[in-house]
């Protein structure tokens, strides 16, 4: 199954965009990856946003983002702008909006770029079911047009750039109601309010198609590549990354770096953000981190390919698990509808059996030596035709040293041998030559990758020699994914000038009292603006509903109100034992 969102599936290619300027920062084209960051701190706060701005200058962010609620918060842009030039920090400032146009408006006149969400910048969210007809749905749209084209008009007089940016979790009802809660959806909302710019030939424009689930995060962006594609060679527009609620830790790290990571290793991304439950000078190391393999300095293109590439045996824009054969591995089922299975080394393997009550859900199944694993070049004839005279499905990976991106030779070997064989997983094919905190991301930029194109039966993670970490890594690449669920599943919004109340200190108490409810997702929410939508995947959701008070939420229904935020992670602790997914943690016994 082939798709034009890039040009080979096989090989790394950059996507090649349009230059935007943003300020003095050009985006797309020949430019760098840039690096991006949003502030903490209250918009009305002068002082603070210019620290903090300075502080993520000082570290490297290229383009700093602000919110703006409403026309007075926009107003501060001015004195903020202002004091930045005095200090000599010159770095492009980004205005957020959401729901107010007349916040744009006022924004745009002392920012470089606006942000706005096509699915509640006019359009609204209230969560009604109604069917539209094609006069109704278009009527809706000649009224965005009219309320949309003086910002646009605006921006285009004065130099500004303008990102689109679309979020899963706050699709308006208009979008939902004909295409669902879907990546096209997310996808039109864009593309409609892209059509209104270009038809009065405005085209500053950035797009972003950001999720907290990461496989709708990357099949949206992909799906955006493709339909721009098809629209013709002039909608060769930049394209911001990043996923939203990422969280903080090593599981907002591991979770950034399989949406975007993935998407940079199609080619796609001309600048990035890196959303964390931190302080937001934490977030530009990790950017860089990865970005920096796919900078035009360091990344070339690959060369076409010296065999023929077969057709992808997935869908790259809608996620399906391939369904290898069923075999057994000492006691340990896997393939099939089987969960993916964490291996290591035969020796870290039996070093860890007398940890295995510490490590619980988080112990390796298999030693590497008890698969049995079949290794081959896929680009190999001679490798891989002894495959179809098995009678049994075998368990098949790549070998270690071949000059090839780990994600290119798996998809390779995928799409080459037959369905019934099972896949053995490898995070790199040069074990030792990644160190440090590079580790994890490259291993969830790579296993990630293929697991959300729906490869692989086992994983094995090389990159960490250490084999308790290393299955560590392994289960949070799964939990990052969605493959696989060993503990509770977290959607954690940064902080920004609209959070209500100290998110990072909540969100840790919230995983102190909660992460050992297996399978249970709870989001956690500074603002309304995408926290309902964003939460429908979750069971529970924590939301900031007032200064410093909390609502609860079942799904995207809330059910309670302003709770103090000393009183809120109990009463959350007891709106899941009331809906009977409570249990109680395990303690240790000496």
């Amino acid at each position: 199954m082939q798709s034009s969102y890039c040009p080979s599936p096989y090989r790394y290619t950059r996507r090649v965009t349009r230059e935007v300027m943003v300020g003095n920062v050009g985006v797309g084209g020949a430019n760098p990856i840039r690096v991006q960051s949003m502030l903490t701190s209250d918009t009305r706060d002068t002082d603070a946003c210019v620290k903090e701005a300075l502080e993520l200058a000082a570290a490297g962010c290229e383009i700093i983002r602000l919110t703006a609620q409403t026309k007075a918060y926009a107003a501060n842009l001015e004195n903020i702008s202002r004091e930045l030039r005095a200090a000599g920090c010159h770095v492009p400032l980004v205005a957020d909006i959401h729901f107010k146009p007349d916040a744009a408006m006022e924004a745009a006149k002392w920012v470089e770029k606006i942000r706005i969400n096509p699915g509640n910048f006019i359009d609204k969210k209230k969560f009604e079911v109604r069917e539209y007809t094609d006069a109704e749905y278009q009527e809706e749209l000649d009224r965005v047009r009219e309320e949309f084209t003086p910002l646009v008009l605006f921006c285009k007089e004065h130099g500004r750039a303008m990102r689109i940016g679309s979020n899963h979790g706050s699709l308006s009802d208009r979008i939902l109601n004909r295409f669902g809660d879907t990546p096209e959806g997310m996808v039109e909302s864009s593309i409609e309010f892209a059509q209104i710019a270009r038809d009065l030939d405005y085209h500053s424009l950035v797009f972003s198609m950001k999720a907290s689930s990461v496989k709708v995060m990357i099949a949206a962006y992909r799906l955006l590549v493709e339909r721009m594609n098809a629209l013709g060679p002039d909608w060769n527009y930049p394209i911001h990354l990043g996923v939203t609620e990422a969280g903080g830790g090593e599981d907002g790290r591991i979770k950034s770096a399989v949406g975007i990571g993935s998407l940079l290793m199609d080619g796609i991304g001309d600048t990035l953000r890196v959303s964390l439950t931190e302080d937001a000078v934490r977030e530009v190391p990790v950017a860089y981190r990865l970005s920096n393999p796919f900078q035009p300095s360091e990344r070339p293109d690959d060369p076409p390919s010296a065999f023929p590439e077969p057709e992808l045996c997935y869908d790259p824009l809608k996620f399906s698990k391939r369904q290898g054969g069923l075999a057994m591995c000492y006691g340990v089922r896997l393939g099939w509808e089987q969960p993916v299975r964490v291996v290591v080394p035969d020796a870290g393997f039996y070093a860890l059996q007398d940890e295995r009550g510490a490590m619980g859900d988080m112990m390796p199944e298999l030693a590497l030596g008890q698969l049995d694993a079949i290794e081959v070049d896929p680009r190999s004839d001679a490798d891989l035709e002894p495959l179809k005279e098995l009678a049994e499905p075998s368990i098949v990976t790549v070998k270690n040293g071949l000059d090839m991106e780990p994600v290119h030779a798996f998809r390779l070997l995928a799409s080459r041998i037959e369905d019934r064989h099972l896949i053995l997983l490898k995070d790199t094919l040069a074990p030792g030559s990644v160190s440090g905190e590079d580790v994890p991301l490259v291993a969830a930029r790579n296993a990630g990758s293929l697991l959300c194109d729906g490869i692989g039966d086992a994983l094995l993670v090389q990159g960490e020699s250490d084999p308790r970490l290393a299955s560590f890594l392994a289960f949070n690449i799964l939990q990052a994914t969605g493959m696989r669920l060993t503990r509770a599943d977290y959607v954690s919004c940064p902080s920004c000038g609209r959070t209500l109340y100290n998110i990072q200190e909540a969100t840790d108490r919230i995983r102190k009292a909660t992460e050992h409810l297996k399978g249970v997702r709870i989001a956690v929410m500074g603002c309304i603006v995408n926290g309902p939508g964003e939460m429908a995947d979750a069971d529970f959701g924590y939301v900031g509903g007032a200064p410093n008070k909390i609502n609860l939420y079942v799904k995207h229904t809330p059910v309670k109100f302003n709770i103090p935020e000393e009183e809120a992670v109990e009463r959350l602790v007891d709106l899941i034992k009331e809906y009977g997914r409570w249990v109680e943690p395990k303690r240790e016994s000496f």
